[in-house]
């Protein structure tokens, strides 16, 4: 058994949008939870931003579907990490991925101004947590966003300060994944 979800007060009795809302862990789905959720929110006619931190490169299949979606707009950042001979990832962390994260982190700024009306940050955990951005410049945008936008920050690994921030924490948890049996990454299922 396990314990019931502490109540959060400083919410109480809060109505609409504006919440902030974390989904990390080591699973698969962090990514699917937030697109799915846009795209709930998007089919009930509000507007939706997507921030892809690190996430450069032309893979990721979604992308195709929330172009023909007319109220979901989407930034990409950060350079595409797949040597496209080897088809390895790139591990490394350079002044370019750090430039890509802050040029995002401008674009978060932008869309959590008001124009949305849920904003998901995808990734931005883990290139908090890699120290692609400082954690304080993270905070001080969500610090400054609409009352009315809700947020979504994604990825593994966040800081503490941003579980402090959040009225729903989710996580995705790895009980298994094919990728350790030499499965590789399938389009459609995995980007």
């Amino acid at each position: 058994m396990t314990d019931a979800p502490k109540r959060d007060e400083r919410i109480l009795g809060h109505q609409g949008y504006g919440l902030i809302q974390v989904v990390h862990g080591d699973g698969k789905g962090k990514t699917t939870s937030c697109l799915g959720t846009a795209i709930r929110c998007a089919g009930a006619g509000k507007r939706v931003a997507i921030v892809y931190f690190d996430k450069g490169g032309g893979h990721y299949s979604e992308r195709i579907i929330l172009d023909s979606i007319p109220n979901i707009t989407y930034w990409v950042t950060g350079r595409d990490r797949i040597d496209p001979v080897t088809g390895r990832f790139d591990f490394s962390i350079t002044d370019v991925d750090r430039a890509e994260a802050s040029r995002g982190l401008a674009c978060a700024r932008q869309a959590l101004a008001g124009a949305f009306d849920l904003v998901v940050l995808d990734e931005i955990n883990s290139t908090t947590q890699l120290g692609m951005l400082a954690e304080e410049d993270v905070l001080r945008v969500l610090a400054e966003k609409s009352p009315q936008t809700e947020v979504t920050l994604s990825g593994r690994n966040p800081p503490q300060s941003f579980l402090d921030a959040a009225h729903l924490i989710s996580r995705v948890s790895n009980e298994r994944h094919y990728f350790y049996s030499g499965v590789r990454a399938r389009e459609g299922i995995d980007f």
